[in-house]
């Protein structure tokens, strides 16, 4: 049986299904729910198929924190980013001619999941994201070249989710791994 594409997009994700369990975890450290509560949703989410399966095991809980969102804009010129910063929970880089570089190989996540929004125009954007990071495109679309990105064979587990979505104009994203 064949899935029709207006299903796809209420599939479960990699990403969501690690944000449920992270959600339900800290639902149980903080006092929200009992363990067996939290062993009943965790199972829940590890076997739901559906975002909406996934939406039923997270009822009632605390809302999460959406912690804070920056914008880095240009018009013209480099936008760069590097060494020891800290990444908001939403990202959001807006550049029309310009080049981007970000460097977050050891930038300091607060979260477990970053968002990073693009919207360029005509400028490339280099990313380089943690060793151990796992690196989201579903939601990027590319207009003139297409994204550069080989995931790692096998990331290792802690690392932060990056989800990278937005709109590239004529330039090319690439994303690298750091080597430490």
């Amino acid at each position: 049986m064949s899935i029709r594409p207006e299903d796809r997009s209420s599939l479960v994700r990699h990403t969501d299904r690690d944000t449920a369990v992270h959600r339900v975890q800290e639902a149980y450290t903080e006092g929200y729910i009992s363990y067996e509560e939290m062993d009943r949703r965790l199972h829940q989410v590890l076997t739901a198929t559906t975002r909406h399966e996934i939406a039923s095991a997270l009822a009632s809980l605390p809302a999460e924190d959406p912690g804070t969102t920056s914008t880095i804009s240009a018009a013209a010129g480099r936008i760069q980013r590097r060494g020891e910063w800290r990444v908001p929970r939403t990202l959001k880089v807006q550049s029309a001619f310009g080049r981007v570089q970000l460097d977050l190989s050891r930038a300091v996540f607060e979260h477990r999941v970053v968002d990073l929004e693009l919207h360029l125009g005509t400028g490339g954007a280099k990313i380089t994201v943690p060793r151990d990071a796992i690196v989201d495109l579903e939601g990027l679309r590319t207009g003139w070249k297409d994204s550069h990105y080989t995931p790692r064979r096998q990331p290792r587990p802690g690392g932060p989710t990056i989800r990278i979505s937005g709109v590239m104009g004529f330039g090319r994203l690439r994303i690298r791994h750091a080597w430490r």
